[in-house]
Order: structure tokens, then sequence, then C-alpha cells
């Protein structure tokens, strides 16, 4: 696969995380959102696991089982992370954070851990797609800056860093569908734990099903075998700031779907992000031709 295709299979499995804000307007508001991402993340895990085990494409013994662990606790701890966030400093602030917090972690974790250093075109592009994030939610009211929140923002957006790192280990051993079915379901039975501590009245009605398969189905298993897929062929800093398509494809559907305005500024946020993607992208499509023309 060439790396221009692996940015864009990447890209797209951050636009289907883009649709689960939309998604989520749909399920009854007394679930409580912690107990939806352990639902979807179950939906996705378990029914990835059961197609694979019965097609005989997993072999549990010689399974990379240290860093499925690893990578399943690094999920299931950025869901508690990331929703707890949410709750306690606003939607706007804790997406900023933690999804733009991402990649920068993630270029340090790959310098620290693989003694990769951050390249100029990694760090225009993540430059660029961070300063866009922050403006597209510049705009946002109602915004609380609260200590805690945002440092479990940041957690977060550490944890999906070292996630990634993680699961680029297990594809080196295992293909993408399989990587996803072990480890979403193994951080699924971590979170299990949480549809008994919290509220799920509604999480069975005909709303509540819907939008859980579609989180578990759509968001969970395509779009992290799109992810896992692509980050077989290009750096995991690359492959997480692409992920930043994620609050971009939010910000459009809330203007297409709920009905939201953004101002020029968030606009002009959308523009950076765009731009950010646009360079990791042609860039990719360069080294490809100079390694074409040197062979």
């Amino acid at each position: 696969m060439s790396q221009r295709i692996a940015f864009i299979i990447v890209l797209l499995g951050a636009m289907l995380w883009g649709t689960t804000g939309t998604a989520q307007t749909f399920m009854p508001q007394t679930v409580h959102p912690l107990a939806v991402g352990a639902s979807r993340l179950a939906v996705g895990g378990f029914s990835l696991l059961i197609l694979m085990v019965g097609m005989r494409k997993i072999n549990f013994h010689t399974w990379p089982w240290k860093a499925t662990l690893l990578a399943a606790l690094a999920m299931a701890i950025f869901q508690y992370c990331f929703f707890t966030s949410i709750r306690l400093t606003g939607i706007a602030i804790g997406t900023v954070v933690a999804i733009g917090s991402a990649p920068m972690f993630s270029g340090i974790v790959e310098w620290l851990f693989l003694k990769r250093r951050p390249t100029k075109v990694w760090l225009m592009a993540t430059s660029l797609a961070i300063i866009g994030c922050i403006l597209l939610f510049s705009n946002k009211e109602g915004m609380v800056v609260n200590p805690i929140g945002v440092t479990l923002s940041l957690c977060a957006g550490l944890l999906f860093a070292f996630y990634t790192l993680f699961n680029k280990s297990v594809l080196e051993r295992a293909d993408a569908i399989p990587s996803v079915a072990v480890i979403f379901s193994v951080s699924a039975v971590m979170l299990m734990p949480f549809l008994f501590l919290f509220e799920t009245e509604g999480l069975l009605s005909a709303s509540g099903i819907s939008t859980v398969l579609y989180l578990g189905l759509a968001t969970t298993s395509v779009a992290y075998i799109l992810f896992s897929t692509g980050l077989r062929h290009i750096p995991s800093s690359s492959a997480v700031t692409l992920s930043l398509g994620e609050p971009l494809t939010a910000a459009i559907l809330s203007v297409l779907v709920v009905g939201e305005r953004l101002d020029v500024v968030s606009w002009s946020g959308v523009v950076l992000l765009v731009g950010g993607i646009l360079v990791l992208t042609i860039s990719g499509r360069r080294k490809e031709k100079v390694t074409e023309n040197m062979i």
C-alpha cells in the first residue's frame, strides 16, 4: 500500500470518529456517556471477535498479548479520562485539549521510545492542524476551564498516543481486523463494570440500541480497522495528526445536521485543519515519487 493511500484510509477512519458526537444526540440523555463508551467498545470488539474466531483468523497461542493488553488498557483509560473531562470542562475544551494534544504527545513518544525525530513536514502539518482545532472551537459559549478536567483531557491525549504506538506493535505480527477485534474486546471487558456503576436507563430503547449499534459498528469497528490498516504503513505520529480530521468532521456535521453556525474565526480553523492534513498527504505523495525515481 502506498503512503498516500494509507494517509487517506486513516483520514477516513477519523472522519467516521467525527460522526460520534452527532450520533450521540439520538441517544437518550439518561444514559451516562461512559456507559455509552463501554457499550460501543463491547459491540465493536465482540462482534469482530466472533467473526474472526469463526473464520479462524486468530491464533491465540502466538498472539502478541503484551502489546495487546497495553493497547487495550490505554484505550479503556482513555475512555474514562476523555468522558470525565467532558463532564468537568465541557465538550469544546475537553475535545480541543485531548484531540489537539495527542499529535504532540505522539511525536514525543516516538522520539523517546523509537528514537525517531519529528520531521519538519510533520511539525508544520501538526502545528497548522492544532491551531486550526483551537480556532474551530474558539466561538463555543459557556466554556469552563476546569483544572482537573483539562488535566484529564491531557491524559486522554497522551493515552491515545500510547494506544497508537502499542497498536502499531500488534500490527507488526497481526492483521488489522483481528487486531481491532482482540484489542477492543479486551478493552470492553475492562470497561464492563461501568455499565453497572453508571446510569443506563434508555440504553435498551429503540433509539438507544440503534445508536449503540452505529457507534459500535461504524465509529468503532470500521473506523479503527481503517485507522489500523493505514497505521501499518505510516508513522504513528502522522496517523495521530490525521486523526484531527475527527473534530473537523464533527464541526461540519454540526452545521449540516444540527444547524449550528460557525463564525469567521471557526471557518479559519477549518481551513488550517484542512491545510495541515493536505501538507501531510502531499508530502507522502512526493516521497513516493522520489522513491520511484531512485528505483
